[in-house]
């Protein structure tokens, strides 16, 4: 895998689930430096602390306690990375914990009178990231996570999912020109706090005894599903998309193991 020289990363939702699996695996890999943004402040001291302790850290880490589809903040975060880091070279917007009121307008693209927290946060992390890539002579990546739900061809309750890829598609077309690769990954049934959300869920983690074996149980109903995706395998996939050999961008990449045919 090509590894740019020294690369800057930026997590959005790594105070927990696969955000904060991914701020494991790429700490290694940001030898320029890693911030973590979550709204949960005291997640990401504990995902903080726990990279340290592990001796995985690069040596400059920040962490950013902010509500991803606040645009003010988003100011304030671009410019504490341009001072303190100089430039920006991954990012993985992971938004699917924003469950705040957004904001009824974006200038990115325009989604009518109003949108999901979760799309309007993603929305403001792109509009922010983009052009603090731009300004890198060798551009830069971002993967932007999604549920498996967005390709699914039946009828979907009202969610941010199928938007938010017209968005990363959009965003990615914007981008391409400045060497900015913008790919989405959608997985089904990672170990994301979503899943204890849903009463369905919590019920059959209780009749089978724990959440992996409600997983399993899950994987043996009649779908063409081997297994659902676990947080790991979808950080791996992640880091595959950010690396500098995936000449891929506007891509989506869904991880479910079949649960979606």
């Amino acid at each position: 895998m090509q590894i740019r020289l020294n690369p800057v990363t930026l997590i959005t939702g790594a105070g927990s689930g696969i955000g904060a699996g991914v701020a494991r695996d790429l700490a290694r890999r940001s030898t320029g430096g890693l911030l973590l943004a979550d709204a949960d402040e005291a997640a990401l001291g504990v995902v903080a602390d726990e990279l340290d302790a592990a001796g995985v850290s690069p040596e400059r880490v920040s962490t950013l306690a902010f509500d991803a589809s606040d645009t003010s903040r988003w100011a304030q975060a671009a410019t504490f990375i341009q001072g303190q880091y100089g430039r920006l070279d991954w990012a993985v917007v992971n938004t699917s914990a924003a469950n705040k009121p957004a904001p009824a307008e974006s200038d990115l693209v325009d989604w009518g009178g109003t949108t999901s927290a979760q799309l309007e946060a993603t929305i403001q992390s792109l509009r922010t990231i983009m052009p603090m890539m731009a300004r890198n002579a060798q551009g830069g990546a971002i993967v932007v996570t999604t549920a498996a739900a967005a390709i699914k061809a039946e009828p979907l309750k009202p969610n941010a999912a199928p938007g938010l890829l017209q968005v990363m598609r959009a965003a990615s077309r914007e981008a391409a020109h400045s060497n900015v690769r913008i790919n989405a990954i959608a997985p089904g049934g990672a170990d994301t706090p979503m899943w204890n959300e849903m009463p369905w869920f919590q019920d059959l983690v209780r009749e089978a005894g724990s959440e992996n074996a409600a997983f399993d149980k899950i994987a043996q109903s009649p779908r063409p599903l081997a297994r659902y995706a676990q947080g790991q395998e979808v950080s791996r996939l992640i880091i595959s998309l950010l690396a500098e050999e995936a000449h891929i961008t506007g891509a989506t990449l869904v991880v479910d193991g079949g649960g979606t045919l």
